[in-house]
């Protein structure tokens, strides 16, 4: 079987997920690890039998990696990514692509020159409730999505924003629960809705988070391309943590939703995934009953697997099978780029109070 010679950049909390599907999946052939922690990047290598660097040109030079997998802070996503692409290595990258849109475009235009794939992390998009939403829409069971609807109440605490020095800092991580904990869903949202958003108009603030200096909470109205209508409100102020919910709601009237979490989302490398993702609405005409039976098919599911390695897994697989099948991997960098271009619309149109196109970002 045809493998591919893997790294990973960055040993941190997410590191650990990343480095064990890399170890774990068949087409993987895992080589190196790199981090600026010498003896973090040591201790990863030696748990998994890899080569440790703390410069990543180095590591590609002596280990040649065909592809590597990004598991910085966000705001050091870009420069990792620029050096391999432009050395003709495909660069797979934890959610969000970058902390601006300057970086999205280096990286973007580095993956063109150096002609290798550029995708980012979205494991929600193989959640099994969620994929069964994205085929009733691809079978048109709701007609044309007409409304996406995102609601997240969730929490973190003091200590949280106290576990790295670069969290909850505008110059730092470049904005707060739009930036960090929304990017998934947003990206689950605008795929869902199989359109792209076309005009915003939001507001950003901080409710109860004074130590920080970003917003813990957003909320957003959006215009689609082709008439549809999306609402957004995602909060870090709800304590000890509600729900993430995505709901769509076509012009045949039938209605589609998932809860992707429950509680407090979770954060990678520190806490678990406590209960299942979960279809919890649907009126597609002939199917109302099916629900329960989705229901109970994913919470057995859920109860035979770890759902934080798992899904990353899978991710990380199908990017492998895109390099070696040399095809589009299932997210791409392009889909990157727009959260983060959605995500500084919503922060512009709160700053300027008035609408914003999504052309002038």
């Amino acid at each position: 079987m045809a493998r591919v010679r893997t790294a990973l950049v960055g040993c941190g909390k997410v590191g650990g997920i990343h480095a064990q599907a890399l170890a774990n999946l068949s087409e993987s052939e895992f080589v190196a690890v790199c981090d600026s922690d010498r003896g973090r990047a040591e201790a990863f290598a030696a748990r998994y039998g890899v080569a440790p660097f703390t410069d990543v040109a180095a590591m590609i030079e002596e280990s040649r990696p065909q592809a590597i997998l990004i598991g910085t802070p966000h705001p050091l996503h870009a420069a990792p990514a620029v050096v391999a692409a432009r050395a003709g290595v495909h660069v797979l990258v934890e959610k969000p692509l970058a902390a601006s849109l300057e970086d999205c475009d280096a990286m973007l235009a580095a993956a063109r020159e150096g002609g290798v794939k550029l995708g980012v992390i979205s494991q929600r998009r193989w959640y099994e409730p969620v994929r069964r939403m994205k085929q009733a829409v691809a079978e048109g069971k709701i007609g044309r999505p007409a409304i996406g609807v995102f609601t997240m109440y969730s929490w973190r605490d003091q200590a949280y924003y106290q576990s790295d020095p670069w969290r909850g800092r505008w110059d730092a991580e470049g904005g707060g629960v739009l930036m960090n904990q929304s990017p998934h869903m947003l990206d689950l949202l605008t795929w869902l809705m199989d359109d792209e958003v076309e005009e915003v108009c939001g507001f950003a603030a901080n409710v109860n988070h004074p130590y920080v200096e970003v917003e813990d909470t957003a909320v957003a109205v959006l215009m689609f391309r082709r008439g549809g209508l999306g609402s957004i409100v995602s909060s870090l102020a709800q304590k000890p943590g509600i729900h993430a919910k995505i709901h769509l709601h076509g012009d045949s009237g039938a209605s589609i939703g998932v809860e992707t979490d429950r509680g407090a989302t979770f954060i990678a490398g520190v806490t678990p995934i406590a209960e299942p993702p979960l279809n919890d609405l649907w009126t597609v005409p002939g199917e109302e009953d099916r629900l329960a039976a989705f229901q109970a098919e994913d919470r057995a599911r859920f109860a035979s697997l770890d759902a934080v390695t798992h899904y990353h897994q899978l991710q990380i697989h199908d990017f492998l099978d895109a390099i070696l099948s040399d095809r589009p991997p299932a997210v791409t960098g392009e889909a990157g780029r727009r959260v983060v271009a959605l995500v500084q619309a919503i922060y512009q149109s709160s700053r300027e109070r008035r609408l914003i196109k999504m052309t002038d970002v």
